[in-house]
């Protein structure tokens, strides 16, 4: 597999279950074992309750859209070729909310509340980054 020209993420320990995960075709949320709670981005200590222990646990992998942008400039060149694109927050069934790109469907189409899917795009022997879609 090609290189990707585009920055791409630079897995630490504490990001790295992410990582697989998505090469393998999964999103894993890490869940507090003290609060329960899921949390992301990955981290080693809790947000709301400083507990150091976590499980890497499976989404479910769908989500709503909170709030999205088209992206008519790229934010640099390495993106140039994807302009115009959709920047969205999502909010996960699980309660987290992360930013991804929309794909799979008219930019006029997305909408606030809109319901997705993730998918998975390989861009390196690595690295596999996560998309979301119009969900069926």
């Amino acid at each position: 597999m090609a290189t990707s020209e585009k920055p791409l993420p630079i897995p630490s320990q504490e990001t790295l279950p992410f990582w697989e995960g998505t090469k393998a075709g999964e999103l894993f949320f890490q869940r507090c074992r003290a609060c329960r709670r899921f949390r992301f981005y990955p981290r080693a200590l809790c947000p709301y309750c400083l507990s150091g222990e976590a499980d890497w646990v499976p989404s479910t992998g769908r989500g709503t859209v909170y709030s999205f942008t088209i992206c008519h400039r790229p934010a640099s060149e390495a993106f140039a070729a994807m302009v115009p694109y959709v920047v969205a927050l999502i909010d996960m069934e699980e309660g987290v909310r992360l930013m991804s790109t929309i794909v799979g469907c008219e930019l006029e189409a997305v909408r606030i509340g809109m319901p997705v899917e993730v998918l998975f795009e390989p861009v390196s022997d690595t690295i596999t980054l996560y998309q979301f879609r119009p969900a069926n």
